[in-house]
């Protein structure tokens, strides 16, 4: 089965989508159009990949019928308007991280789509990264016994720009949405929900987020210790604490190629994997496996998941700032 695409967005995230689902060809994938706000643009982006069509809304885009599926690549600000005109117009869709900014709009975005029964998923590539697949599977067989903490951290060194998104409150800007949202979704894909969740932020000068540490409580008795922000790089590691050893997750954990697994009483057992392009194209195979098999979700990262990550996101971003 051929997935024909369309790219929605025209920066550096769709960028190397695209350059990755190039690598995937051979297995049926074809990048079919482009659509950005600005035709020139889009044009400039289809010649650079060799793409037919390139269209000068998102609307054009979405109304295209020889279109599968459609990559929300926006700023996270516009993923719900950008998405709900792929789903209107009948397109499935794969919105890129986090989903949405607030519960409401991935609400809506996943009624809309299940009333239309179309497939939608967040792009939260490191659910398909294989080595993170690799560690979903030594937890589910009690490798390391029953899991109790995960630590993880992501943090970057960011040049301040009030008129950049990443610090703007108009454009949904901050630390937790643009990076929490990996080591929330992390110990989600790990622990589930958490039944409790803590923070505490410093804000930057425009009000955003911008140095935030995070604890969520499990009734099981697990914790979570997650940190993101924008003042200084982190080592961006993860590890998965058990009762019967620990799994140390390399940086970038959210992107990772290697892990070391510490089993009480036996020598460590590192892994490693070398990754497929820039690592997009294990999310787009899913796309197309579920696509393929008429799935309308994925169960690696399904909708209500999706769902009840932002509105965690929500809650960290409106307690009380430091």
């Amino acid at each position: 089965m051929t997935i024909r695409w369309g790219i929605l967005g025209t920066g550096g995230i769709a960028r190397t989508f695209t350059e990755d689902l190039l690598l995937l060809g051979h297995e049926g994938h074809e990048v079919r159009a482009v659509g950005s706000r600005a035709p020139e643009t889009a044009e400039k982006f289809a010649g650079r990949y060799d793409i037919a069509r390139a269209y000068g809304s998102y609307a054009e885009l979405a109304a295209d019928e020889a279109i599968d599926v459609i990559y929300v690549a926006t700023p996270h600000s516009a993923h719900h308007s950008a998405a709900r005109t792929c789903l209107e117009a009948g397109r499935a869709v794969l919105v890129e991280k986090p989903f949405t900014p607030t519960a409401a709009e991935a609400e809506d975005l996943t009624a809309l789509a299940r009333e239309r029964g179309l497939f939608a998923m967040e792009g939260m590539w490191t659910r398909f990264n294989p080595l993170v697949a690799r560690l979903r599977d030594l937890v589910a067989e009690g490798a390391i016994g029953d899991v109790k903490a995960v630590y993880a951290d992501f943090s970057e060194n960011a040049e301040f720009d009030p008129a950049h998104r990443l610090w703007s409150p108009d454009l949904a800007g901050g630390a937790v949405l643009d990076l929490g949202v990996y080591p929330v979704s992390f110990a989600w894909m790990l622990l589930g929900e958490p039944a409790t969740v803590e923070a505490v932020a410093v804000p930057a000068p425009t009000g955003v987020d911008a140095n935030t540490g995070i604890v969520f409580g499990y009734d099981s008795g697990a914790v979570a210790l997650l940190h993101c922000g924008f003042f200084a790089r982190s080592p961006q590691t993860a590890t998965v604490v058990g009762t019967n050893g620990w799994i140390d997750v390399a940086g970038p954990f959210w992107h990772p190629e290697t892990m070391t697994v510490h089993r009480d009483g036996a020598e460590p057992e590192t892994h490693h994997v070398e990754i497929a392009g820039h690592g997009f194209t294990y999310e787009a195979q899913e796309v197309a496996r579920c696509i393929d098999a008429g799935l309308t979700e994925s169960p690696v990262m399904p909708l209500d998941e999706s769902i009840a990550i932002v509105r965690a996101l929500e809650a960290i971003v409106s307690q009380p700032s430091a």
